[in-house]
């Protein structure tokens, strides 16, 4: 039986964050991460020598390894309290900001541009913000730090080899089982038929384990709050129509909330030049989502369009309820990635391949199969989305053209809410920390950063 100080389930950003602000401390912590993918030298993701075909790896490459889906993401750094996670709420909005100041030091340290992007407002940016407010959309102004897919990997590995230099023993290709706990106290976990000991455990486990940890919560009666459901879809246009709001802001966050249903529909995750990709989860089941690179650029902007549903009792099962609408658009393109074009939708009738490549605007997702999101996506999601494109038009002339294109779906797999304290450690489960995007609190690569830094330090207190 091996027994360690500290075991962090999970090597996404806020596991690598929490490995790093450990071994900064220079304390003799025996330290030990667990993670279910590959090491950041051995990720590679078939699609890109192929032809942009999926082969169904297991685990996924894109969203499990070093670094979690953060490796293959765009690699935006969103640098504002307002985005990216529910920090602000349990910390206070300027503890929020000095963490966010402390993490984005230790980027820059270990490679990361130093541009921002939007951090002041010129009289162009003002003239797309009453745009907005004309159009009934909010803009959140956030500064965004750029690191791009290729540069984020390239990042990520100097971190891996700063905490393996270190001390931090890593094991790939090793998911955990289960947590053992007892007497409402954490004492370890299980893995590949082993098992591991630790006075403290961190979970952070990201999108990917958000479904795992749920099932965890549930077995061992972890307090845990229903979350917000948000399922939507991608969209991707030529650039030239995005060109005000990516050469001013780059990612431009705008809320609405629609005349129909007054419900919430946000814009998130944009990629100027970027590319729209496939992700898939345990039971082959893919999602949609996108990124853009430093150097290699497309003629299109994509983004993501989520609409956010809050559910209240009985309901209890926001992640398997986004995962069912999935299953839907992957019963109808054998296991691919749905697109549409707008005006099809509009006119209730399917894309086909002739319409979709009459278009100027041509799918970067080579393998998305053209069909109908009217037969996957509840009518008042579907509502929600048309008429927060319509609004977009207004800031962005030529969106609601029939041609842009709809990928589907797009579903965010943190909507279980873990209950914390400030320190992050479970309300019910003594030393067991509970951080991420998996865990409900954050949504994104800066807050899940802070995050891990908060729950070491917090651990530290202990040495």
């Amino acid at each position: 039986m091996e027994r360690f100080d500290v075991i962090i389930v999970g090597a996404g950003p806020a596991g690598i964050f929490s490995a790093y602000e450990l071994v900064k401390s220079e304390k003799p912590l025996k330290i030990l991460m667990l993670e279910k993918g590959r090491d950041i030298y051995k990720r590679r993701c078939p699609k890109h020598t192929n032809g942009g075909k999926c082969v169904h790896c297991k685990p996924c490459a894109i969203t499990t390894g070093w670094a979690g889906a953060g490796a293959f993401s765009d690699g935006k750094l969103s640098l504002s309290h307002e985005v990216g996670g529910t920090l602000p709420e349990l910390l206070g909005v300027e503890e929020t900001m000095d963490l966010i100041k402390y993490t984005d030091d230790i980027y820059l340290k270990f490679g990361a541009d130093s541009a921002v992007h939007g951090a002041e407002f010129s009289s162009e940016m003002n003239e797309i913000r009453r745009k907005s407010i004309d159009a009934n959309l909010r803009l959140v102004h956030c500064p965004v730090r750029h690191l791009g897919t290729e540069k984020a990997q390239e990042l990520y590995r100097k971190l891996f080899d700063h905490v393996v230099d270190k001390g931090v023993e890593v094991k790939f290709r090793t998911p955990v089982s289960e947590l053992i706990i007892e007497n409402n106290e954490i004492k370890g976990v299980k893995a590949k038929g082993e098992e591991f000991y630790a006075d403290n455990v961190i979970v952070a486990v990201g999108r990917e384990g958000s479904d795992w940890l749920l099932h965890q919560c549930d077995k061992e009666k972890i307090s845990t709050d229903v979350g917000i459901v948000d399922i939507g879809v991608r969209v991707e246009c030529r650039n030239e129509i995005m060109r005000e709001v990516n050469e001013n802001f780059y990612e431009a966050k705008l809320i609405h909330y629609t005349k129909t249903f007054d419900d919430k529909v946000r814009t998130f995750c944009s990629n100027p030049g970027g590319f729209v990709s496939s992700e898939y989860y345990e039971g082959d089941l893919a999602v949609v989502n996108g990124h853009s690179y430093k150097e290699k650029k497309s003629d299109n902007t994509n983004f993501a369009l989520l609409v956010s549903q809050k559910f209240t009792e009985p309901f209890n099962a926001p992640i398997e309820y986004g995962k069912h609408i999935a299953r839907l658009a992957n019963m109808l393109t054998k296991n691919h990635v749905l697109v549409q074009r707008f005006g099809d939708l509009k006119r209730g009738r399917r894309t086909t391949k002739e319409r979709l490549y009459r278009n100027n605007i041509m799918p970067t997702l080579k393998d998305a199969v053209p069909g109908d999101l009217s037969l996957v996506l509840p009518h008042r999601i579907l509502v929600d989305i048309i008429e927060m494109i319509e609004a977009l038009d207004g800031v962005t002339p030529g969106l609601a053209s029939d041609e842009t294109l709809l990928y589907g779906v797009e579903v965010k797999f943190y909507s279980n809410i873990t209950r914390v304290g400030k320190d992050f450690q479970s309300e019910s489960v003594n030393n067991l920390y509970l951080g991420g995007d998996g865990a409900g609190i954050t949504r994104g690569l800066m807050q899940a950063s802070a995050n891990g830094v908060v729950m070491a330090r917090e651990i530290l207190k202990k040495y």
